[in-house]
């Protein structure tokens, strides 16, 4: 990809919000819809539990944007797969995570009563 355009793609999903997050998450295998609301259930423990309309909205848009692709469409159950763009924008967010991290460790003291 060359670098223009990942720069703008890169202004358009980082931040990420945490249900692109988790979706690109998810992706470590190629899953179908209700696979991925089951697996980010499970990674956070219940505490996030993404509706349906959000998940293929969101699946939609990536998938127009080119950061995952449609593997098969089997019997209603389309599945997803992340590309090497999706791959290279997941790990950028990770970096940019682990950032906040560190910080959020260093001054988290700082903020105690």
């Amino acid at each position: 990809m060359d670098l223009i355009k990942r720069e703008k793609r890169l202004k358009h999903y980082i931040p990420m919000t945490e249900t692109a997050f988790y979706i690109l998450l998810s992706l470590t295998e190629p899953r179908h819809g209700y696979g991925i609301i089951k697996h980010v259930e499970t990674v956070t423990n219940g505490r996030l539990r993404l509706g349906s309309g959000t998940v293929y909205g969101t699946l939609t848009k990536m998938q127009r944007d080119g950061i995952i692709t449609v593997l098969s469409d089997e019997k209603r159950k389309t599945v997803y797969e992340i590309t090497p763009t999706g791959r290279s924008l997941i790990n950028d967010e990770i970096e940019r995570i682990k950032e906040l991290h560190a910080n959020a460790m260093t001054y988290e003291g700082d903020f105690r009563e």
